[in-house]
Order: structure tokens, then sequence, then C-alpha cells
């Protein structure tokens, strides 16, 4: 992925003469192809390129588009061809993509974005209105932050140069914390209160002193595809998944994939062989990477990826984990940020070390820059335990009785549970909903952060509305709001650019598997039924029938028993709870010894915490200034609560 940046200073003021010369000195590692620059009156933007495929390098950024639109584009356009046959105006296939979606603007205005599928974020600057335009793609995969003032908005790809080169201090969004402890925050938060994310499917626009921020396009509920058989959705599932594929295998070099031998990678690989195998994909080759480590039962995937590599008769790079030395080499307090490299979001930058040396070691030595990962398949292809609850709630809604009481005889008899209970658990989802990632509280949260912040707390859930949208997709859509936070949530390593590209998440594919009836995604007992059957001859059987793979719980444990200098040197006043007022520091020192001891108390909760806190001192060792006091007694600053971002609507068309 290429990065940008930019600076609109409403006076029209220039920046200090090393400032951009800073900012495009720390955006190098990401953009190693080229660095270029462009200005005028108030307005300086920064463009690195990090080429992935054949027309990117024929690419020179900003684009100037016919009208004069400065347009700065990072992605991959995946409907080259429609759009090109739609504008024509002297596009060819072997325009680059700024360029077609320089034309898609001339043509649409904003009302082009909802025409391009692909992954990624853009920026728009008129310089006949002094407008400025941010977007991003529907699903969110590419990042665009934003920092606005009275005196002038800054924007990035990349979140460091908004942070390290800002001269105020930046209160932390106490939402932002909120949604950590869930795991994912809300797609438009950071963690400092000031800098926004542009939204997944939203466009933000700035002019004449003012901004805005509106949704483009959303999935529809009314759009369902009915067949009259199996083998029709079958097939329409094989020629969706083939081009989600393909799309991602537009590179102008071999591509790697990650081959865990799980069902979600082995399907990548394997299809992405037969779509090779066709002449349907740029890419010359595609590699494997796989990890295993056999000491360990739960990492026990080596006889799995071993059987794809066996059916496309090639083996891939092995990478052995050894997850005791990993665990040992970060056994200090505050190990996991202490190489040096700054880090602007609380992902630890040093976990696992040696696993990321050895990956890292093998992408730059075969010239890989474009990875395929099975991020993300779970939702939309009914990969969680399977439950009959969506289902029932359509039965209901629709007023099909009769087979509603079919469903539930035949459901009751394979999850052993009864009828009753089961159809219980259908309708208490119409009247409350419950933390949508079956997340439980740490005790040490301060009751009052806690009831401040209680949906995002608990993963932002939402009961299902009565009326509007069929109770299943109402299910599948807050499932997709939850990776729409975790691709936002992910962050890139400077130490080892590429571009990740999650086929699982390509748009055509999601609107097909949002239209179909949930009963052919998960049948009684069987998760991604539709997967298994419409890949039954492309992917090796005992993948498709293999249990689901089992998490890996037993590091943390172990890390626990050898983490005793993170307890041992948290002072009896972390920052979390002496100046943020998030923790009770009694009730968390009994929870880390009682962890010390017995591992009585949920390890990642723990984990999460300790991590938190010692971000939190890593802005400290890197100069952040940080307004800690003013989250004590927050009240609630729009930057934190911008707009409703999809966590308490539906889609145009369903029940709000």
């Amino acid at each position: 992925m290429s990065v940008q940046f930019g600076r609109w200073s409403f006076e029209a003021q220039p920046p200090t003469p090393d400032y951009i010369r800073k900012v495009s000195a720390s955006l190098a590692v990401y953009g190693p192809d080229s660095d270029e620059t462009y200005s005028e009156r108030g307005l300086n933007i920064v463009y690195r390129a990090f080429h992935t495929t054949r027309e990117s390098h024929q690419e020179i950024q900003p684009h100037i588009s016919r009208s004069g639109a400065v347009i700065t584009w990072d992605g991959r356009l995946d409907n080259r061809a429609d759009l090109i046959g739609e504008i024509r105006g002297g596009l060819t296939t072997s325009s680059t993509d700024v360029a077609i979606v320089a034309a898609a603007y001339e043509k649409w205005d904003t009302r082009c974005f909802s025409k391009l599928i692909g992954d990624w974020a853009l920026s728009i600057w008129n310089s006949c209105n002094s407008s400025l335009v941010l977007a991003k793609d529907p699903i969110g995969t590419h990042h665009l932050y934003y920092s606005i003032d009275s005196r002038q908005i800054i924007w990035s790809t990349v979140l460091d140069p908004l942070v390290l080169f800002s001269t105020k201090a930046f209160a932390i969004c106490e939402e932002y914390i909120a949604g950590w402890f869930s795991h994912f925050p809300a797609a438009h938060l950071t963690p400092y209160a000031g800098i926004q994310a542009v939204p997944p499917s939203s466009v933000v626009t700035f002019h004449a002193g003012q901004h805005a921020v509106r949704t483009y396009w959303d999935f529809d509920p009314e759009n369902q595809i009915r067949y009259r058989n199996d083998n029709e959705y079958e097939e329409h599932f094989r020629f969706v998944f083939a081009n989600a594929v393909r799309r991602r295998l537009r590179a102008d070099r071999p591509v790697l994939a990650e081959l865990s031998g799980g069902i979600d990678s082995s399907c990548i690989v394997c299809m992405a062989d037969a779509v090779i195998a066709g002449a349907g994909a740029d890419a010359p080759r595609l590699d494997t990477i796989s990890y295993y480590d056999d000491s360990e039962p739960n990492w026990g995937e080596k006889c799995n990826f071993v059987r794809v590599e066996e059916m496309r008769g090639r083996a891939g790079r092995h990478i052995a984990v050894d997850l005791e030395k990993d665990v040992a080499s970060n056994a200090s307090a505050g190990s996991e940020f202490g190489s040096g490299r700054f880090a602007a979001i609380p992902i630890a930058a040093s976990r696992h070390t040696g696993l990321f040396t050895r990956y890292a070691a093998h992408m730059k030595s075969a010239g890989h820059r474009v990875v395929l990962s099975g991020i993300g398949a779970e939702v939309p292809t009914g990969g969680g335990v399977p439950t009959p609850t969506p289902e029932l709630q359509d039965l209901l809604i629709d007023g099909r009785f009769l087979t509603l009481a079919r469903q539930l005889n035949g459901w009751a008899r394979k999850m052993r549970k009864s009828r009753v209970l089961l159809l219980c658990e259908a309708v208490r989802g119409f009247v409350r909903g419950g933390c949508s990632t079956g997340i439980r509280l740490a005790p040490w949260l301060q009751a009052d952060f806690v009831r401040r912040n209680h949906r995002a707390l608990c993963g932002y859930p939402r009961r299902v509305q009565i009326l509007g949208a069929r109770p299943s997709f109402q299910d599948l859509f807050m499932g997709l709001d939850i990776l729409r936070r975790l691709v936002a949530y992910r962050s890139p390593h400077p130490e080892l650019p590429s571009d990740v590209r999650l086929p699982f998440l390509d748009l055509d594919f999601l609107k097909f598997m949002c239209a179909i009836p949930r009963e052919q995604i998960v049948r009684m007992g069987e998760r991604r039924s539709l997967m298994k059957r419409a890949l039954w001859d492309i992917v090796p059987p005992q993948i498709l029938t293999r249990k689901k793979k089992a998490f890996v719980q037993e590091v943390s444990a172990r890390k626990v028993s050898t983490d005793r200098a993170r307890f041992v040197e948290l002072d009896n006043q972390p920052l979390l709870s002496s100046c943020i007022g998030i923790i009770d520091s009694t009730r968390f020192r009994e929870a880390t010894q009682k962890a010390w001891h017995s591992h009585e108390v949920g390890l990642q909760r723990l984990e999460r915490t300790l991590t938190f806190e010692f971000w939190l001192r890593h802005l400290g060792v890197h100069n952040i200034a940080l307004d800690l006091a003013a989250i004590s007694n927050p009240t609630r600053d729009s930057s934190c609560n911008l707009t409703d971002l999809r966590t308490d609507a539906l889609p145009k068309g369903s029940a709000s």
C-alpha cells in the first residue's frame, strides 16, 4: 500500500522549513518507490509509492485531473474494465488506477465513490472552491486519518506523523479505551481525541470552514437472491469467490499466501491455484508460508497445510514456531514496546519477535509485496458455533410457524437443547442485545467508566429490529460491523511494508452472502455449509470436514507465569488509575496477584490492561504530550463521537 500525507492551512501559512522533510522521512519505510510532493498556497501533499501492479509503476501522484482537482490515491481498483467501458474518454486497459478514478470523479463527482470496487483510500483537493474530500472503500481496508482545528486540517494514511509532529497535547479518547477492552474500538476512533479516522464507506468533506461526514453506500437489505436448488447457490458462490481471489492476484510479482491449514486459508490457496491455472490472474506464481509447533497440540496444523501442498504439487515455506522462546524474550516489563519504534496505537510492536523476524526475512528475500490472508472469513461464511437463532427469527417474522416447528425439532435434537430454550433465545434477541462477542467486563474497571461506555465495552450490541431488514441480515450486518472495526484497528508494520489482501472481504462476495437465505450458510449443526458444498472438489476433503481450530490459550497462561517483571515494575498508581481514572488500582493489583499464582482471572483482560498501561508509558518515552487529566472528568468531546457510524443505525431501508 502506498501512503499519502496532506496539510491545508486555512490562512495559507506555510509549514516550518523541515516539517515536510520530516514527514516524508517518517513515511519512507511504507513507500520506498517514490518521494513526490505537491504544493500550492496553503497546501502541501506528500505521496510515497509502494508498487504492487504493473500499472502502478506508471503513476505520478498527486494526479491532476482535467478540471484541476488534485487526487491522491492509495489502493487497488478491481472493476477497471467496467469503469473504462462506462467512462471512455481516452481511457485504455493500460490506464493507471488513479487516472480511471480521476475520470470517474470528473464524470460523477463524489457519486463515483459508490462505483469504485476495491481496497482504497483517497483525498481530493479542489482549488477552485477550496474544498477537500477524504473517502474510503465500503469495508475500510485502507486507513485514512485526519485532524482539524481552527487553523488547519492534516490528513494521512499512517497515523504516526499526525502524532509525532504535533505541537499540542492529546487527550486520550475514552471511548477508544472502552473499545480496546472489547478488542476493537469503533472504526472512526483513534486513541487521540482530535484525530479521527475516515469511517468505512464514508466521505468526509471540508469546505468554507465546515466539515461533514456522510455514508455514500451500504449493504441493501432489500437485495435478496433466491434460487430453485442448492446447486445454483453453490455455483454462484464459486463464481464470486473465484472473482474475489482473482482480483487480489493482480500483481507484478509472485504473491504470498498465508497457509495455516485451516479452512479459510486453504480455500484461498486452492482457489488461487485454480484461477492461475485458468490463466485468469496477473500474478506469475503463488507461494505459501506456514507456521507449526510440534510441541503444541493446538498448533498441530502441519498435517493439514501439507495436504494442500501435496494437492498443489509445491511445498511452501515452513516456519517453526518456538512459543516458549518468544514468551521468554518478552518477559520484561513493557517489552512489547521496547523496540525503540514508535507505536501510535496500543498494538504490541515486539510480540513474538522471533516469528516476525523469520517471516519478514522470507518476504524480503523472495521479493514478496502482496500477501493473501483469510482474515474476516468467519462472519460471512458462518464460521462460528452453529446457531439457529437468526433462522428462527426470520421464520417468526415471516409467520412460517409450521417450518418454525420443524426447524425447532431438528435443531433441538442436533444441539441437545429443549425447543423452548431455543425459541426463548430467538425471542430474546428482539428484546435486548447482548455483548456481541461474549465479552466479560474486567472487575477492576471503575464503575463510572463502565456506565459511560457500556456499549463500547460490550462490543456495541444491538437488539434485533422487528420492522425492516430480515433478522438474519441484521445479524450478518452486525458481524460486518465487527469486521470493519477489525480492519480499522489493524496497523501496517514499518519493518515489513506489504499489501495484505483479504479475499473474504471482497465487496461482491459480501453482497452475495448478505442476499442469500441464512439456511444456505449455516444448517443444522453444520457451520459454513454453502462454502463446504461449493468447494468440495477444490479443497482437500480432510480440511473441509476438520473440526474448528482451537484457540491457543496456553500461550497467555505461560506468559503470565514468566511475566512477573511486568507486575512487579508497576508502581502503586498506574497511569490508567492515577491520571485517567479507568481502573481501580487495588482491585487490579489483587487480580494480578491471582493471575501470578493461580491464573484464576481472565488472562486476556489482564493482558490488555497491562498492554494499554505500558503503551501509555511508551508515549511518554517518545515525548508525546498527553493531557491525561482531561479524561478523568470527560465531557464527550465531539471529536470522539462524530457520527453514528452504523453502531446505532442499520442501512437505509432498515428499521432504526
